[in-house]
């Protein structure tokens, strides 16, 4: 039997809006754990990112993709449920070693595909990959006395990063205006941590007076989300000519 490692979890977010109602427990509390919504806004990030380019190559969009979905949807989400203070988002449903083994399998993959491109196509690539591995770690498990776990941190790593790293995969230099439209996609990460923060407090509580303030929130984050996926998908039919 799985040991529990979080005396004072709190009870886990099968309710939210992004956990899938049906299946057995295992599959959705691990579909809770990728944080869908959040982890397409990252890789849409990496895409819009890409679409700025001139050429595109789509076998790197692709790659960037594969990165940041095991790097950021698999390792940082079960790092985030392993270290630091505060409550986990899903409680004693995860041994510690569950959650560490599926973080090391999940960066394999991502730092072996953002290798190849860095030995073969794009060697600026690797400053991201320095970059997000230092933000993996420090932000999710709080290291630094938690100085990384703030939400300019988590905007600048989750936001102005993927988009940077979409975009210099594909051309292995920085533009003005892949710079700017990072600097948005931050702006971006920033309200969606803002709105995030006191949502998750409110729905923790329970408190039924403060449901509307807490629906108010949910909408908020999956404007956000939503709209920011629509808006990769929307720039890639444009450079796709359709």
């Amino acid at each position: 039997m799985m040991e529990p490692f979080l005396e004072n979890s709190t009870p886990d977010r099968r309710s939210e809006w992004f956990v899938p109602q049906f299946g057995p427990l295992k599959f959705r509390i691990f579909v809770g754990l990728l944080f869908l919504p959040y982890t397409g806004m990252v890789l849409s990030f990496t895409i819009i990112g890409a679409m700025l380019a001139e050429p595109i190559y789509w076998d790197r969009v692709l790659a960037i993709v594969l990165i940041y979905f095991f790097g950021l949807g698999i390792a940082a989400h079960a790092l985030d449920a392993i270290g630091g203070s505060g409550q986990k988002p899903w409680g004693r449903h995860f041994s510690k070693r569950m959650l560490w083994i599926l973080a090391i399998l999940s960066l394999i993959p991502a730092y072996g595909i953002g290798l190849y491109y860095i030995f073969t196509a794009t060697p600026y690539l690797a400053v991201f990959a320095i970059l997000e591995g230092f933000f993996l770690f420090a932000y999710n498990l709080e290291w630094f006395e938690g100085k990384f776990h703030t939400d300019v941190s988590f905007a600048f790593s989750w936001g102005v990063l993927p988009l940077l790293a979409g975009y210099v995969i594909q051309s292995n230099t920085l533009s003005f205006s892949a710079i700017v439209m990072a600097a948005a996609m931050g702006f971006f990460s920033y309200v969606e941590i803002k709105a995030s923060r006191p949502y998750k407090k409110i729905k923790r509580a329970g408190n039924t007076q403060n449901q509307n303030l807490q629906l108010i929130y949910q909408k908020i984050l999956k404007g956000i989300s939503i709209g920011v996926i629509f808006l990769a998908f929307a720039m890639m039919l444009w450079r796709g000519g359709y």
